[in-house]
């Protein structure tokens, strides 16, 4: 099957539908609740997390997905789609887009990235691959290593990006990241308000992934909770 997930996602908003455990929301039958409401606004793509997630979104809305696998390894800092394992596992449930962390830490088992690449080439080779990168060496990488999108989803979450935002400055790092870029960028983190997501693409990004500030309730809550309080 042809994937056109480049041509239907261009200039427009993909919701990121995911819920850890220990989240209210954590359900896969939840998620894909979400993601309905998601299409339903007009979503064109759906990023979420773990295998039985990814299969209950695509069951709920036939979007074309970034899908990804967040598992915590004791050896390494790295946590999104970290090993060939979950790359695979992902890959195989049809998903468009695999995204995977591309932070130039060490990743778990001793694994090299660039074998991860080659491989999934290889056995997944309709697969696109994103990378969720936190600085602009973590995008020359993700260029060097062909990655199909830049993400800029580990902005801001990685100790030397820790408190950092896409959209600080008027998005001064977004700018250079989109002259770094070899390849489309996929703006993502902390883009809390439809005017940023919006800005997001007048800037020239491919795309815009939304998650906490749509499909958090928790932490949309708190923050009203926390202005009333105060």
């Amino acid at each position: 099957m042809e994937n056109n997930f480049l041509e239907k996602t261009k200039g427009h908003l993909i919701v990121s539908c995911q819920a850890l455990p220990g989240e209210p929301l954590h359900s896969s039958f939840i998620m894909s609740r979400m993601a309905r409401a998601a299409k339903q606004a007009g979503s064109v793509a759906i990023r979420c997390n773990s295998v039985v997630d990814i299969q209950a979104i695509q069951d709920e809305t036939n979007l074309p997905i970034i899908g990804l696998d967040k598992v915590d390894y004791p050896d390494s800092p790295v946590y999104i789609t970290p090993t060939i394992k979950e790359m695979r596992a992902v890959a195989s449930t049809g998903a468009e887009v695999v995204a995977c962390d591309v932070t130039g830490q060490k990743r778990p088992n001793g694994e090299n990235l660039a074998d991860i690449v080659k491989q999934m080439r290889q056995e997944f080779p309709d697969t696109l691959l994103m990378a969720d990168t936190a600085t602009l060496d973590n995008v020359r990488e993700a260029n060097e290593l062909g990655f199909d999108f830049i993400g800029t989803t580990m902005h801001g979450y990685t100790p030397e990006t820790t408190g950092m935002n896409v959209a600080d400055n008027d998005f001064e790092y977004l700018k250079e990241v989109l002259k770094v870029s070899k390849k489309p960028v996929i703006a993502e983190g902390k883009v809390d308000t439809p005017q940023k997501a919006r800005r997001c693409i007048e800037l020239g990004c491919h795309a815009v992934v939304v998650g906490g500030a749509i499909t958090r309730p928790l932490e949309i809550a708190t923050k009203f909770i926390d202005a009333v309080n105060a």
